[in-house]
């Protein structure tokens, strides 16, 4: 037993990707009620792209303000699949067009556009909510990175595209639904998503595929590109001139965000049931950062707790003091960088961690010498 925990103690990033795995598939369920699951599930929505931003802003050294973007694209993609097929003629019959979503109808449009046929497929579906994100943000990458855009400049032009985006959206009303965006979304290829059952199966979707994505953050960054990645983070000058090109490094950690986030924008679409604009604006885009930020930017397990903690925090404010939670929520983002920097991955391995250590020396589990990642702000990738 020793020998066991010992091996897993070792191994970088895993300890703490065990706990979360615990606390998410295990204590939530088991203490929380069915709507309180639901907003556990919503977070780790959130989550996804709090792990990418800690990937691309903690390790790449890009700040991203525009993570909405990429999140609203994975949430309209799933969106936009549910509205079909709950706009299938039988459903719809009192229409004037039936087959095609009621804000179309009701925008005197007659027939579906092309570019929402394909989403008559949830295989489509599927690989459109993997893949579009991906190849936008690699599109945007390589235009900003191979002009060297780099620091503040980098995070207000992608701010500004999720204000493009967001226009857009409102504008086109009879392709999105406008402002109000795509509702009344019920059912999953004849599965209801609005049942208990549904929403609890959900949940474990969303936990599992979020412990996954950490996963595969944690291997990425303990390659030899996620060495260099970090080198490129802190020397970006050294890097170049040894020979490698340190846009492509950006790009693919930044694609790589995106994915993730239009991962976490599909699963919050389908426990919510809709999708719109004020999900993927200017404020959303920071609440994502915030999350990074407090949970720790060098841990991606500390950005799933971050999303969480402050997810509740927020809700907690709201209806405390519905005028000032967007001021209490800023001023939790001060404090962050002010006085913890990493965080609370960050306040753990400062303070905690060395406790934990020498507690597992003392027992036998922990072998002189080694050190293990519970999780570790400044070694968890390493």
């Amino acid at each position: 037993m020793n020998n066991f925990l010992s091996l897993i103690a070792e191994k970088r990033g895993l300890p703490g990707v065990l706990i979360l795995a615990l606390v998410l598939l295990v204590l939530f369920p088991l203490t929380m009620d069915i709507n309180n699951l639901n907003l556990a599930g919503r977070f780790l929505a959130f989550a996804f792209v709090a792990v990418g931003i800690a990937l691309s802003w903690g390790y790449g050294g890009m700040l991203s303000l525009g993570q909405g973007v990429f999140f609203g694209i994975g949430g309209y993609a799933m969106a936009m699949f549910l509205k079909l097929e709950a706009s299938d003629p039988e459903s719809t019959a009192a229409q004037t067009t039936p087959g095609i979503p009621d804000f179309m109808d009701w925008n005197q449009i007659t027939s579906l556009p092309w570019f929402w046929e394909p989403f008559h497929s949830f295989t489509f579906t599927v690989l459109a909510i993997l893949i579009v994100p991906t190849i936008v943000a690699a599109l945007i990458g390589f235009a900003l990175f191979t002009r060297r855009v780099t620091g503040v400049f980098f995070a207000i032009i992608t701010q500004a595209l999720v204000t493009i985006a967001t226009i857009l959206i409102v504008g086109q009303q009879g392709f999105t639904g406008g402002a109000n965006g795509i509702t009344d979304l019920r059912t999953l290829m004849g599965w209801d998503i609005r049942t208990d059952d549904a929403l609890f199966t959900l949940y474990y979707i969303s936990a599992v595929l979020l412990i996954g994505c950490v996963i595969l953050g944690l291997w990425l960054l303990s390659t030899k590109y996620g060495s260099i990645l970090t080198a490129l983070r802190d020397r970006e000058d050294r890097i170049r001139f040894s020979g490698y090109n340190v846009a492509y490094f950006k790009v693919f950690i930044f694609a790589v965000s995106a994915m993730m986030s239009g991962i976490g924008g599909a699963m919050f679409t389908l426990q919510v049931g809709f999708m719109s604009p004020s999900l993927i604006g200017i404020i959303p885009s920071i609440e994502f950062v915030i999350f990074a930020a407090v949970g720790g930017r060098l841990s991606l397990v500390g950005a799933v707790y971050g999303a969480l903690i402050v997810g509740y925090a927020k809700v907690m404010f709201a209806e405390a003091y519905p005028e000032l939670w967007l001021f209490l929520i800023g001023s939790v983002f001060i404090a962050v960088v002010m006085f913890a920097p990493y965080g609370l991955a960050g306040l753990y391995d400062k303070y905690a961690r060395p406790h934990i250590q020498r507690f597992m020396r003392e027992k036998g589990w922990l072998k002189d010498g080694a050190s293990p990642t519970l999780p570790s702000a400044s070694t968890e990738a390493k």
